[in-house]
């Protein structure tokens, strides 16, 4: 029998999706399954969107252009430079999601074989966009106990190599919901300068930022406007995941050139979906409001909740809506499969992502696991009540330190 290629072997699973098939059987035995292993939120997608896509008075779906309808692309640079971004129309190609604008970033700067630094723990599909483009990714660690905070540019500059060829940051993070702040990223910026690196910058959740925090991109970086390409998407700031509408970004001629080419070669961006992300620009400043406070609201629950089971450690996050907690368990990635498989309380369970996934360091973040705080209120209390209940039993559960134990008593 034919064999498959080396790189679908080395394609990694989704740590995101890959305990599905046990959340499906959960399902079916009865039990309600609290989904906060996948960022899909259930804010409402602004309706100016939905009405575009319900007016719409097209009798053809044409191919767009394959750098995106320049109407989208004049109305996105002006939504770009109302926050203070210096982008034009032609420093921006709209991509089918922003999965999409880093893979055709990836391919338009670097060789098969050459290396890419990524703060770790990191959003996962960044391993299977460095295997899709042949890329060899070099993790950097940042730590649970600094909140995820950047690493000392001494570790950064520890990887450098003559096959390093771009550092890729996300800001606010996902996994972690830290936000950069302006000193970090000129850090990086002087690095990048240093060593003549291309800076990737995934700023889809910039505009989730809590408790007065401000984001800073690195579009707004002074002495490296050729080295940067920022990434953006409609899916979590509109709540249009589905949508598959995202844009790379960059002032680099050269960068953009090469780029358009990859967007040739699969013809354009979905046609129906620009109408939506278009109209959407118009959402009302109210409408961010009101879900940032939501966010807020949501974020307190889970993460104060965690912090108060004994033996669980989860940094507040200022951005995104993902935290990742420390749990006393041996392996997370088991306790998550146990909670599907054979825990339930009061009928309900709970779905996490092992954040072993989100590491590229062997063994790093096996008793950290992923959370996505998408769900309603009620929901979130629902599931801290879940995962309290669920390590009283876990069979896997570590002894508490004295200092736990001191303050479970």
């Amino acid at each position: 029998m034919p064999k498959i290629s080396q790189k679908a072997i080395d394609m990694p699973a989704s740590p995101i999706r890959k305990l599905v098939p046990y959340s499906e059987k959960a399902k079916k035995e009865g039990k309600v399954v609290y989904h906060l292993n996948i960022g899909q939120p259930d804010i409402e997608t602004p309706q100016v969107a939905l009405d575009a896509v319900k007016n719409m008075d097209r009798r053809v779906i044409e191919y767009s252009h394959s750098a995106g309808f320049e109407s989208y692309r004049n109305k996105l640079a002006n939504f770009y430079q109302k926050g203070g971004l210096p982008v034009n129309s032609e420093d921006i190609i709209i991509t089918t999601g922003g999965s999409e604008a880093l893979i055709f970033g990836f391919m338009s700067t670097c060789n098969p074989g050459d290396e890419v630094i990524i703060p770790e723990p990191f959003y996962a599909n960044y391993n299977g966009f460095a295997v899709t483009a042949g890329l060899n990714v070099v993790p950097v660690a940042s730590t649970i106990e600094s909140g995820f905070a950047l690493p000392p540019v001494e570790e950064f500059e520890k990887k450098i190599t003559s096959k390093t060829k771009a550092i890729v940051i996300c800001n606010p993070g996902n996994p972690t919901g830290y936000l950069y702040t302006r000193e970090e990223l000129e850090k990086l910026r002087d690095i990048v300068k240093k060593h003549d690196l291309f800076l990737f910058a995934d700023e889809v959740y910039r505009e989730f930022c809590y408790d007065g925090a401000k984001p800073f991109s690195v579009l707004n970086l002074e002495g490296i406007e050729q080295n940067v390409i920022m990434i953006d998407s409609v899916s979590k700031r509109y709540s249009m995941c589905g949508a598959r509408i995202g844009a790379l970004v960059s002032k680099n001629k050269d960068v953009m050139m090469a780029a358009l080419k990859f967007g040739q070669a699969r013809l354009s961006p979905p046609t129906i979906d620009q109408i939506a992300s278009e109209a959407a620009l118009d959402t009302p400043q109210s409408y961010f409001d009101n879900v940032v406070a939501e966010y807020v609201q949501r974020r307190n629950i889970m993460v104060d909740g965690l912090n108060n089971i004994p033996g669980v450690f989860c940094p507040k996050p200022s951005g995104a809506f993902y935290c990742v907690a420390k749990f006393p368990v041996d392996d997370a990635e088991k306790f998550c499969q146990w909670l599907l498989e054979d825990f339930s309380y009061e009928g309900q369970t709970v779905m996490m992502a092992p954040a072993n996934g989100f590491y590229s360091t062997p063994g790093a973040g096996k008793d950290e696991a992923r959370i996505a705080y998408v769900l309603n209120q009620d929901s979130l209390r629902k599931a801290v009540k879940c995962l309290e209940e669920a390590l009283k039993v876990y069979p896997g559960r570590t002894a508490l330190t004295e200092h736990e134990l001191k303050m479970e008593n």
